[in-house]
């Protein structure tokens, strides 16, 4: 289970990858895309769907679907992108990461977020800040930074300046 303890009131955007709902903090989030022509980048790991065109910049998108182990599914227009900035290792990280679809921001209070069921979980508790409650649905909030690892973001961000050349010179 991740030994941070939720102890503020925090937004967090919410999206779903198939019937499950997650969040992320808001902060970690620098916007979100409709989704847009994908390059492939060659011989990437499974999960890098390939790179977008943002502002001139090729970033690196992870099928978050794959990510988690979940069955692969047709994009559909409510598929979205969310860009992330994530702070891994000391280093600052540009990412995206392609959801189902994007809900809302969504507000928290501390009395409102449980901690992960440590028996059952679909989801490796390791990666969940807590369970958020509205209403009667849960929201797993996700430690976003701790889903990837140093070694896949070296990865995906090494990736990106091939598939940008690759992209110009088609």
């Amino acid at each position: 289970m991740s030994t941070a303890k939720i102890t503020e009131t925090a937004r967090y955007l919410t999206f779903r990858l198939g019937e499950e709902l997650f969040a992320i903090n808001v902060f970690k989030a620098r916007e979100v895309l409709d989704l847009s022509h994908i390059t492939r980048v060659p011989t990437a790991p499974g999960y890098l769907r390939g790179v977008v065109n943002v502002r001139g910049n090729a970033i690196p998108v992870v099928d978050l679907r794959m990510k988690f182990g979940l069955p692969q599914a047709a994009d559909t227009l409510q598929t979205r992108i969310i860009v992330m900035e994530l702070q891994v290792d000391g280093q600052s990280v540009v990412v995206g990461g392609l959801a189902d679809a994007v809900h809302e921001v969504l507000e928290l209070e501390p009395h409102e977020i449980n901690d992960p069921p440590s028996l059952g979980m679909r989801w490796r508790t390791d990666l969940i800040l807590g369970m958020g409650r509205r209403n009667d649905r849960f929201t797993i909030i996700l430690d976003i930074e701790r889903v990837f690892s140093t070694e896949e973001l070296s990865a995906v961000t090494d990736s990106a300046p091939a598939a940008e050349s690759a992209a110009v010179n088609a």
